[in-house]
């Protein structure tokens, strides 16, 4: 993270998700997120540092990426375990999917930044 015009380098590492749809679902995708999933993150400690529609490049019409910073990994697979397990978040996923499946396909990378300085 940049402050002051320096990296700040606190010892965190971001998780970067993309989630490609199925075509015509991000409405769907969208929807879930805004009304359930980043109640439910934000329940369970998640830091959403990011998140956005991709709008030009690979996978512009379906595409959802987002961020989310964590302490380290235990930390993100503790918050990841309890996102997971969470009641709310299996009802909505499951009531999001009466229609069929919304995503596709996810990619994910874990980043460390503690390297770089200004």
């Amino acid at each position: 993270m940049i402050k002051g015009g320096r990296w700040q380098t606190e010892a965190v590492i971001y998780e970067i998700r993309e989630y490609t749809t199925v075509p015509g679902r991000m409405p769907a995708l969208v929807r879930r997120f805004n009304e359930h999933t980043l109640g439910i993150f934000q329940k369970h400690g998640m830091e959403v540092v990011f998140i956005s529609l991709t709008e030009l490049g690979d996978n512009s019409n379906n595409e959802l990426v987002y961020a989310l910073r964590f302490d380290d990994l235990a930390d993100m697979e503790r918050k990841w375990a309890g996102f997971q397990a969470d009641p709310g978040w299996q009802q909505a996923r499951a009531d999001s999917e009466v229609d069929g499946p919304i995503v596709a396909r996810i990619q994910r990378r874990v980043t460390n930044p503690s390297r770089f300085e200004a």
